[in-house]
């Protein structure tokens, strides 16, 4: 979804008549999802939480339409300051979509640990999982990369709530997942990978308070060639963070060059 928010708009109504129509969840649970995301670009964050609680409604018994849904009620939570939820909602989603391991695997990820209870979820190859204590069919690598979406989230909540421990323990599963992953069909439309995690600590630089930071590895990260295949509509919504973090050093000139940018991306 590229962000043409003024058109999108006009359109919203009609493309979710269409979804419900179909008769399809994925369908349905999409339609909400760009519902949700429009609505908090707009400022709407409220809504944009509604619209993804419908998502969550839409998914219905499917774990991974659901996971992708929790994606959009944090997106939701963390725009309307509501952290501690967002990162309860996302980070519950995400153990439901990862599995477990008996055992972390620290030369991975290092040892790392949410709480007492969950362990790294992310010590098996990705596309050698299937399924603690039970046989079945590999799991996808597009449910890994909503799995590493959520975590994600959660850690940018994290950092948002002052948890900055468990920010990091949570970008690091998130980042073991990302390596593993290379070239797989991304049908969720996440864009997670790699450079997703390095944008994300970009962010959590930020809100920790560290704009000092958040500048320099922005400036490396939007070097890389993967910066570019990203689609339009998450770089413009990153670039609003980036700007705000050269505005919190005094750089305007940066920060006028990152919202020029975030609005040629949005226009």
């Amino acid at each position: 979804m590229h962000a043409h928010y003024a058109q999108l708009v006009r359109v919203l109504p009609g493309l979710l008549d269409a979804a419900q129509g179909a008769q399809a969840a994925e369908l349905l649970v999409q339609a909400y999802r760009i519902t949700s995301s429009v609505l908090v670009k707009l400022g709407e964050a409220d809504l944009g939480w509604l619209a993804a609680d419908r998502a969550m409604a839409a998914a219905g018994d499917d774990p991974v339409l659901a996971a992708t849904a929790a994606v959009s009620v944090g997106q939701a939570l963390r725009a309307s300051g509501r952290d501690r939820l967002a990162l309860a909602a996302t980070l519950t989603a995400a153990n439901r979509v990862l599995p477990f391991p008996t055992h972390p695997a620290p030369s991975h990820l290092g040892d790392h640990e949410v709480d007492g209870s969950c362990r790294d979820q992310t010590a098996r190859q990705p596309h050698d999982h299937r399924g603690e204590g039970a046989p079945g069919p590999r799991r996808p690598a597009g449910e890994w990369a909503v799995g590493g979406t959520l975590l994600l989230q959660a850690a940018m909540a994290a950092a948002g709530g002052g948890d900055t421990r468990r920010a990091e323990e949570l970008t690091g599963r998130a980042a073991g997942i990302a390596s593993r992953l290379r070239g797989y069909d991304d049908q969720h439309r996440t864009s997670f990978g790699p450079i997703a995690v390095e944008l994300a600590r970009v962010v959590e630089a930020l809100l920790r308070g560290d704009a000092a930071e958040a500048v320099r590895r922005h400036v490396t990260v939007i070097r890389r060639e993967a910066w570019r295949r990203l689609p339009a509509e998450y770089r413009g919504a990153y670039l609003v963070d980036a700007a705000r973090a050269y505005l919190q050093v005094g750089d305007l000139r940066g920060a006028a060059r990152a919202r020029g940018r975030g609005q040629r991306r949005a226009g």
